[in-house]
């Protein structure tokens, strides 16, 4: 089981996505993470197909006006649990978030291989991906891993694996299937 370690802030790959993306994705995940009482250098425990730990730091100070700009936590757990799982793939796969999929697909994000720098890329993996701000007995990480492994069936035509992540703040861990 291997340790990573992670600034959040800065650590972000420059084939994945946009860095303007990004770098809202990462502030949306370090607003949830200080939302639920953690401080820099807090583990990510990551369960499922893969197993291992991020160690999660940031230097930058959560003022009230970044609270503030992100004070729907709910979609602030979305944007912050995406950053998380596209780096969790990135780092534990030999794949990166390369497209934004289109509504009524059954996943979010197109997957392509790590290694390949050639435009357009090319697609080899599906990513679904959902965020916890704080598990319950109704919100757990296992049902919302059954809910998106069924959402996912509507892509399965496409005969590419699928990862399913779903991040939990408040421990903080992530589950990570795939089929």
């Amino acid at each position: 089981m291997a340790v990573h370690e992670l600034d959040v802030l800065k650590d972000i790959p420059a084939n994945v996505l946009t860095s303007n993306i990004m770098n809202a994705f990462a502030e949306a995940a370090v607003v949830c993470l200080d939302n639920q009482g953690h401080k820099s250098g807090v583990e990510l425990e990551i369960i499922g197909h893969l197993n291992s730990h991020i160690i999660l730091s940031w230097s930058d100070e959560i003022t009230p006006q970044i609270k503030d700009a992100w004070h729907d936590l709910q979609e602030t757990t979305e944007y912050g649990a995406t950053y998380l799982a596209i780096l969790i793939i990135y780092r534990l796969t030999p794949f990166k978030v390369i497209e934004r999929s289109l509504k009524r697909t059954g996943f979010d994000y197109w997957l392509g291989e790590k290694e390949d720098e050639a435009y357009p890329f090319q697609k080899k993996a599906r990513l679904e991906i959902s965020g916890i701000l704080q598990e319950n007995k109704g919100n757990t990480i296992a049902r919302r891993a059954d809910i998106k492994l069924t959402q996912t069936k509507q892509s399965d035509d496409l005969d590419l694996p699928a990862y399913i992540v779903i991040v939990e703040f408040s421990k903080p861990r992530s589950w990570v299937e795939k089929k």
